[in-house]
């Protein structure tokens, strides 16, 4: 199974994450994303939208780190980090939304601007991360994992952008439940390192 990856993209550290806690092997394929490698042949053959990751399991093909985790989780991993009942299943991904939407355009898009120079509304991005970084919080503060009671998927997709968010400007000093949320992450059994994180 590859994994067309690059290691400064948190979209691809949330599925080198997962395999990592879960024990799923991954032979990862480094993208040389600078001079455009994933928006040609044979990238760009098995993701059109050529972005990365790209997960490539015998005749399945994936794009979309959201949905490269909930495969992974549900052919690998197992019910603890996927569950299957529709309460569980439908709280997970709740979160696995607001990591593609309000944590993506929020903090994780300030780091796009302030590291890799991307021309977007900084101002936007960090309006998004001081609404949606404050809701984390309160939510961490009653719970010590996202979704269950224990990590999930929900924690793989949310915790890159959000623990990467000072380099884009935003600041976690005033988040005493997601730092410590983060640090029960990197205390895991499994757990790998990003730069940055």
């Amino acid at each position: 199974m590859k994994l067309y990856d690059l290691e400064l993209s948190g979209n691809c550290y949330k599925v080198r994450l997962l395999a990592a806690l879960a024990g799923i092997p991954l032979d990862i394929v480094a993208v040389d994303f600078l001079v455009g490698e994933h928006k040609k042949p044979p990238l760009i053959e098995l993701n059109p939208w050529g972005e990365i990751p790209i997960l490539v399991d015998g005749d399945v093909v994936l794009r979309d780190s959201q949905a490269i985790l909930v495969y992974l989780a549900a052919r690998y991993a197992g019910e603890a980090w996927l569950p299957r009942d529709a309460a569980g299943l439908a709280t997970v991904m709740q979160w696995l939304s607001t990591a593609a939407n309000e944590i993506q355009n929020g903090p994780g898009a300030a780091r796009l601007v302030d590291k890799f120079g991307c021309a977007l509304d900084k101002a936007d991005t960090l309006r998004r991360a001081a609404r949606i970084l404050p809701l984390i919080d309160a939510h961490l503060a009653r719970h010590d994992w996202l979704a269950l009671g224990h990590p999930t998927v929900a924690d793989c997709a949310v915790m890159p952008y959000v623990a990467l968010a000072p380099e884009g400007g935003v600041s976690l000093a005033d988040f005493p439940n997601i730092q410590q949320w983060i640090a029960r992450i990197k205390a895991l059994p499994g757990f790998v390192p990003m730069p940055g994180i």
